[in-house]
């Protein structure tokens, strides 16, 4: 046994953080809780039982004494977030959801790793209750928290006032158990200092310090003294070590939670030595358990240490007591709304704005807000959406973002919004500022907007280059993955930023977002289009990224509502809509002017072109049949691409004959315009291409 049996279960009196911990009931419901991750991971035939049962104490404290959660109400407002960042364990998460009341039954844990079950190999939000985030890959859950807890801290903004009242309810806390893998990351470097800088007290990181990983000891990799590596970045850290059984030490961790949560001023880093695997007598302390069954035998050799017989076996009695959560969060969700409804009597002007703040945008009158810019003006996209960023500041207050470091680049600066700052650095008006300074920390910018969005309060953004956009990749592929409202402003989106070169110069950036399933690339051909791809990306089901020139672009004589319908399909002509034509022009962003220049010298050879802005490939791809065939006629095989990246992607809508005019190599270093011709797209590239593809059709 972890524990001993004899130990006398808890007063009903003990606080969590007073150490006085576990019971023989509760021994009782981690010996249960391990022989369960034992037997969902056997009878998978796959998984990642090790960190499972070694943790069994560590998620029992959790869930039973230290987080704040209504397993009857998963999206209760007031409760905490917990973040398994450490995926991998997910059959960890899953027992205590099925323990502790969430809907999750015996079954689902025997159907563990199972297609269509809801405990899939790692947690998926909105896939099973209880869930806050998908994790898997390692890092991500640290930087999703750090954002989840920023949104919370500008919502404890919020709720203490203009006047600075003193809160209502209790401050929500997220807790993390994250794994060396996790740490190891970069990530979790960039999100560490975020979290740092901005004071997160409302952040507690578990690192599990078992000193094991798929390829041996951690010493093979690392040698860093990670808790100093934390509290060089501003945070509180505590050690605790091993029991002297062996096991975790949950004494000593209840007591370092209880401090983490009473800590004022920084982010709580606790490091918590465990053993690999612990109690199995032979797996323990082993590679090999981290990632694969712990095969027959050891299996039963550690459920009759634990005194657990037969297979999924839950007594009653153990079921009563972990259900206890149930009523425990019933209680804390009754004491927290009335906390808030107390709070919003006592202080209405502040209730109000914090509804104001928090409520969904009405479209129409988000619409009717933003910019529009006349024909014939010249207008760089990213001024544009600077322009549409200081209106939707107005109209839509839940608006927040920032850029990594280049604010002014990519015109994301909201002028009013003031810095999102700790209380005493923003001039005592609470973490309500916003424009977020992520600095150079691309990846764990991308992270913890998804932590924002997931929190539900605000709308968030963030702009980067476009070039840079691989450095958040992963995070950009969670949030298409669990559909997240999140907009990225991705400027200087083509080889027209000219001198600084090649390696700020996206060539194949578009093509490879354009593949990720669930994200829409939106690359407006003018400042109008641009206003249309924000109004679309504000009413999307999942995550956006705006492609916008750094040039000037014409701005293109077509009435806003066509533009904004035009945007919201994907792809529109903007020339002719009944007219025969012989050839289309295919072209996104600062290319659809190079094509329109094309049309008109087409005319002179008597070719009749219509040119079709094609902002966001994913979004034309969605739209029914007869309105693509419509944009694109299928009885007009002529066809050309006109883009400033590669032509990866396009050869859908090309055809047999069609043609491009793409970059399918690098930049060069040149102004602007140089840079453009010496890369091949050129107006008379366009014509010559329309002419190749005629030919084509005709032989």
């Amino acid at each position: 046994m972890t524990f001993p049996a004899a130990q006398p279960t808890r007063p009903a009196e003990t606080s969590p953080g007073s150490g006085e911990v576990f019971g023989a009931a509760d021994v009782r419901a981690v010996a249960t809780a391990r022989a369960l991750a034992v037997d969902a991971v056997e009878a998978a035939g796959s998984g990642h039982p090790g960190t499972a049962l070694a943790l069994a104490p560590v998620a029992h404290l959790l869930f039973q004494r230290h987080v704040r959660h209504d397993p009857a109400d998963p999206d209760w407002e007031g409760r905490d977030r917990f973040v398994l960042s450490c995926g991998h364990a997910s059959i960890l998460q899953y027992t205590q959801l099925y323990l502790t009341g969430y809907g999750l039954e015996l079954d689902d844990l025997r159907r563990f790793r199972r297609l269509g079950s809801l405990t899939p190999g790692h947690p998926e939000y909105r896939h099973t209750a209880g869930v806050e985030t998908t994790t898997g890959p390692l890092g991500q859950g640290v930087a999703t928290a750090v954002g989840m807890a920023m949104a919370l801290k500008r919502d404890e903004g919020r709720l203490a006032g203009a006047d600075t009242s003193p809160l209502g309810p209790a401050g929500r806390t997220v807790w993390v158990l994250c794994s060396d893998g996790d740490l190891q990351e970069g990530l979790s470097y960039e999100a560490g200092a975020l979290a740092g800088r901005h004071r997160l007290d409302n952040l507690v990181v578990i690192w599990d310090d078992n000193s094991i990983q798929i390829e041996g000891d951690t010493g093979l990799s690392t040698q860093e003294d990670t808790a100093a590596r934390f509290r060089a970045q501003g945070w509180f850290t505590q050690t605790v070590g091993l029991g002297a059984d062996g096991d975790v030490d949950a004494g000593a961790l209840d007591l370092a939670l209880g401090a983490a949560r009473a800590e004022t001023g920084r982010p709580s880093f606790i490091a918590l030595k465990s053993q690999i695997a612990f109690p199995a007598p032979n797996a323990v302390n082993t590679a090999a358990s981290h990632g694969a069954p712990l095969g027959a035998s050891e299996a039963a050799a550690v459920k009759e240490l634990l005194g657990v017989e037969g297979t999924f076996t839950v007594p009653d009695e153990v079921l009563e007591h972990t259900r206890g959560a149930l009523a425990r969060g019933a209680r804390l969700h009754a004491d927290w709304d009335a906390e808030l409804a107390r709070w919003a009597a006592e202080h209405p002007r502040a209730a109000r704005a914090r509804a104001l703040a928090v409520a969904a945008p009405d479209p129409a009158a988000v619409a009717a807000a933003l910019p529009a810019f006349a024909p014939g003006d010249s207008v760089a996209p990213r001024d544009a959406s600077g322009k549409v960023i200081q209106a939707l500041a107005d109209a839509l207050p839940r608006l927040w973002g920032g850029s990594a470091d280049l604010g002014d680049s990519n015109r994301t600066t909201i002028t009013s919004g003031g810095s999102f700052l700790p209380a005493d650095e923003n001039d005592g008006s609470g973490l309500r500022g916003r424009n977020i300074h992520w600095g150079v920390r691309e990846h764990a910018m991308a992270g913890a907007l998804n932590g924002i969005a997931l929190v539900g309060y605000d709308t968030p953004f963030a702009g980067t280059f476009l070039v840079f956009s691989d450095y958040q990749r992963p995070s950009l592929r969670l949030a298409a993955l669990m559909k997240l409202p999140v907009v990225h402003v991705w400027s200087h989106d083509s080889v027209a930023l000219g001198a600084d070169g090649p390696t700020h110069q996206p060539v194949e950036h578009l093509a490879s977002l354009r593949a990720m399933p669930g994200l829409a690339v939106v690359r407006p051909a003018d400042a109008n289009e641009t206003t249309a791809a924000w109004l679309a990306a504000l009413d999307s089901r999942g995550p956006v990224g705006l492609a916008l020139a750094r040039q000037g672009l014409p701005v293109l004589p077509i009435p806003a509502e066509t533009v904004r319908a035009g945007v919201a399909r994907g792809a529109y002509s903007v020339t002719d809509t009944q007219e025969t034509v012989d050839v289309v022009l295919l072209a996104s962003g600062s290319e659809v002017a190079v094509a329109l220049a094309a049309r008109d010298l087409l005319a002179g050879r008597d070719v009749r072109a219509r040119v079709v802005s094609v902002p966001c490939l994913d979004w034309f791809a969605e739209q029914e049949a007869a309105y693509r065939d419509f944009v694109v006629p299928p009885s007009v095989p002529a066809r050309v691409v006109v883009e400033a990246g590669t032509s990866f992607g396009w050869h859908g809508l090309l055809g047999a004959h069609g043609r491009t005019v793409t970059v399918d190599d690098f930049g060069t270093s040149a102004p602007p315009d140089d840079a453009m011709e010496a890369v091949g797209i050129t107006v008379e590239a366009v014509v010559e291409a329309a002419v190749a593809s005629l030919a084509a059709t005709r032989s």
